[in-house]
């Protein structure tokens, strides 16, 4: 599974962003060194949304914020409509953020509580001076009446006065308030009543269209990311594991970690037999000190000799559909000159 290379990116002049090579490590006392993130590649056409898959620990959340240079990454680049954000620092980076927002897993924490709403979403006019005050108040209005809030309400009122649902909404409003090309959704759903979930996900697919939005959508949730992906990237402790068209992915998924969180996913019948999918066992490793090879061997039942001994690189199974495994469930396509 987890392993590295970088065949399923596209042409540089054909995508908005380009991650290559990431990796992001923390200090972890006197025990080492975590890799939260070893050497991933992807990229994301302009208008498209990517979403960036795992169980909790795999590193899609420290990923997203590593676009976000915060933090910085140990090493690797990222690329934004050509522009390399990690040789940026100072004022250059300040001035950059604009183009590229977050909308953070927590609505109401990520929100300052002790002021009103329309002076959070208009904080960041005020502080680039984008517009006159009367270009930046009806914005703001315009906005926040775009997301489903009213403006009246939000004149008077601080956060803790609106549901978690609201304040998801308020954060999308800040979000896009600047007019950013890029915008990381850290697990934006994950926080929410089920019934609240899917409003916010129109509202981010209108929001997406209405604004011209590029989306890295990071979940735990795949039937929630088969919705708003135009295309997935799995990862496992720090690595990826498989990208490619959700549809295509979630009929016929090319390695044994994607097919398993596929498993997972729960079957609304009362009658169905939660067993009856089998489970992952095998030993659960430690991103201290992570497997030699493929780092899922430890829990994969495909798992042969050369799994230990040689880490897999992303290979083409399809159109648009990549895997980092030496035992896929879809045979590889050769590559050109290849037979």
């Amino acid at each position: 599974m987890a392993g590295s290379g970088t065949a399923h990116l596209r042409a540089p002049e054909d995508v908005l962003l380009r991650v290559e090579n990431l990796v992001v490590e923390f200090k972890a006392g006197r025990k080492g060194v975590v890799s939260a993130v070893s050497n991933i590649s992807f990229d994301v056409a302009e208008g498209e949304t990517l979403g960036l898959v795992g169980e909790s620990g795999c590193g899609k959340s420290t990923t997203g914020k590593a676009i976000m240079q915060l933090p910085r990454p140990t090493r690797g680049s990222v690329r934004l409509d050509g522009v390399e954000l990690t040789e940026l620092s100072g004022e250059s980076l300040r001035r950059s953020r604009p183009g590229f927002q977050m909308i953070f897993q927590d609505p109401i924490s990520s929100l300052n509580p002790r002021r009103v709403v329309t002076d959070i979403v208009s904080e960041p006019l005020n502080v680039w001076k984008l517009g006159t005050p009367d270009e930046r108040r009806r914005k703001v209005l315009d906005v926040l009446s775009t997301v489903g809030i009213d403006p009246d309400a939000a004149a008077s009122r601080k956060p803790f006065e609106f549901s978690g649902g609201q304040c998801q909404r308020i954060s999308i409003a800040r979000a896009v308030i600047t007019d950013p090309r890029l915008i990381i959704c850290d697990e934006p759903v994950s926080a929410l009543d089920v019934s609240v979930q899917a409003q916010i996900l129109n509202l981010l697919e209108d929001m997406k269209q209405r604004y011209r939005l590029t989306l890295v959508f990071v979940a735990h949730d795949l039937a929630v990311v088969k919705n708003v992906s135009d295309r997935v990237a799995v990862m496992y402790l720090g690595k990826m594991c498989e990208i490619g068209p959700p549809d295509v992915m979630y009929r016929q998924p090319a390695h044994p970690y994607t097919a398993a969180l596929l498993a997972a996913i729960p079957i609304p019948d009362p009658a169905a037999d939660p067993g009856a999918t089998g489970h992952l066992g095998g030993e659960l490793p430690s991103p201290l000190d992570p497997p030699s090879g493929c780092r899922f061997r430890t829990r994969c039942p495909r798992a042969h000799d050369v799994c230990a001994q040689v880490e897999p690189q992303m290979q083409r199974v399809g159109d648009g559909h990549y895997v980092a495994c030496h035992a896929p469930l879809v045979t590889p396509v050769a590559a050109p000159g290849v037979h």
